[in-house]
């Protein structure tokens, strides 16, 4: 069975930050693109930040200059640090990312279950 484990959220203040951690868990043949997405209350799931297998970043405009995303391939997880937040950034967020179970199965998406983020003003 492979399972994304979330971690790291929680209360913050406004201008603080959060580490969030999300570890893959089980065995695959690859981790390709892996990412953050968030969903507020009444809103659609966004994306937050992406990092490919070789490194490459994308954020959202909403959080560029404040979150960093960082993966560690042997630990198999990917990290987001959220300085800086504001009360706008409270929502619950999920982990993705693309596996492939075995050498020549194809690639498929996997979530996180999620992880509740509040940020009081």
């Amino acid at each position: 069975q492979l399972q994304l484990a979330e971690s790291g959220g929680g209360l913050a203040q406004a201008g603080t930050s959060l580490r969030l951690s999300c570890e893959v868990v089980g065995n695959m043949f690859r981790i390709n693109d892996m990412g953050w997405y968030r969903q507020a209350p009444g809103n659609q799931r966004e994306l937050v930040a992406t990092i490919t297998s070789a490194g490459s970043t994308n954020f959202a405009d909403s959080v560029k200059g404040r979150f960093t995303i960082h993966r560690d391939d042997g630990k198999k997880t990917v990290y987001l640090e959220m300085n800086s937040l504001i009360p706008e950034d409270t929502a619950v967020y999920y982990c993705k990312a693309a596996i492939r179970r075995h050498r020549f199965a194809a690639e498929s998406d996997y979530w996180g279950q999620g992880t509740q983020v509040t940020v009081s003003s």
